[in-house]
């Protein structure tokens, strides 16, 4: 809505607080999404929710020559230009992080000053782009983002907002599991259940602990760290123009904190959560597990004070984080084979 209205407004009106809170609600809505990445399995996955919306490296010479058509800019610009940015721009110009290339620059907001010239990115060198265009396409960019939100939220909850149902309706997508009417929610919680996928509740908290936890795990530590760490590829790099990488990877390893504690925002374990049942049922490795989480936010906030990802990834602390974080992957590894034994 704050894209929409500032595009709507025009750039020569727009005010430097009105951008600034554009990006702040940017970036709130960024860390809800790396908080809630220990459950990118289930609908984010069988929908490909996650690769539209959360793509990168943003393919930034296609998009200089998408919004230097401005046949194209014209069909973002219409009524359906949310339908089009979904059907038509492709993930790697889609999602959070072709809405982060035109808000930050630098690891800092734009500058209204910025949106009010003519695109200077070397990427669009010999074309020429409006802050208006740019405006155009984030705002239809966003409406896709919100859809795409609005969907994971309705295919896991059955007690999501009317709205979000209403706008999955409209978009008429799937939403419950393939060849049933239950939502994931329902489906995990029923496990054991006939018409559940889970057979057993060992099944389902071992899935929780590996196909959520343990896998973002190794994407934080091996991929979205270690491509460019490495050398493997150094343009593999999470969020580089807000520079908020570390406090990308940060969210992601809360996120499994979340899940072990038994609730988003959680600092402490509930009496229904991961943590209570290990302490529970006597697992020898539940300080193993905390220790591990400790360490591996501990680590990240180490990295995170030298400066930006994209400014030290070659440091010696990324390695350090690296090998905390796949320590933690090893104790949730540990906990699911010890869990299905019970």
């Amino acid at each position: 809505e704050l894209l929409a209205s500032a595009s709507k407004k025009g750039v020569a009106s727009l005010t430097q607080g009105e951008l600034d809170a554009i990006c702040s609600k940017f970036l709130q809505a960024r860390q809800s999404w790396e908080e809630s990445e220990a459950f990118l399995y289930g609908a984010a996955t069988d929908f490909g929710i996650d690769p539209h919306i959360d793509t990168w490296p943003l393919d930034v010479e296609a998009l200089a020559t998408s919004l230097s058509n401005a046949e194209q800019v014209a069909s973002l610009e219409g009524e359906d230009g949310i339908a089009y940015a979904a059907a038509k721009l492709g993930q790697e110009l889609l999602g959070f992080h072709g809405i982060e290339f035109i808000l930050f620059r630098d690891g800092a907001n734009r500058k209204v000053e910025a949106l009010r010239a003519n695109e200077d990115h070397e990427a669009f060198k010999g074309k020429t782009v409006t802050g208006e265009q740019e405006l155009i396409y984030a705002t239809a960019v966003a409406g896709d983002l919100r859809d795409n939100c609005y969907r994971l939220c309705v295919s896991w909850n059955d007690d999501a907002p009317a709205a979000y149902k209403n706008r999955c309706e409209e978009l008429e997508v799937a939403v419950t599991l393939t060849g049933s009417d239950k939502t994931y929610g329902a489906n995990m919680l029923g496990a054991a259940e006939i018409g559940s996928t889970y057979t057993t509740w060992q099944e389902t908290l071992s899935s929780i602990l590996i196909a959520g936890c343990s896998n973002i795990c190794n994407e934080v530590a091996n991929v979205k760290m270690g491509n460019a760490h490495s050398g493997e590829d150094v343009n593999y790099i999470e969020s580089p123009y807000s520079k908020k990488s570390f406090q990308d990877f940060i969210d992601n390893i809360l996120s499994i904190q979340y899940s072990l504690y038994g609730g988003a925002g959680a600092t402490t374990p509930a009496a229904k959560s991961l943590v209570s049942y290990f302490n529970n049922h006597k697992y020898s490795g539940a300080s193993d597990i905390q220790k591990a989480l400790e360490a591996s936010l501990a680590a990240l906030k180490a990295c995170q004070a030298k400066g930006a990802f994209v400014d030290i990834y070659t440091d010696a602390s990324v390695q350090a984080a690296m090998d905390a974080v796949n320590g933690l992957d090893e104790e949730l590894n540990k906990a699911a084979s010890w869990i299905v034994k019970q």
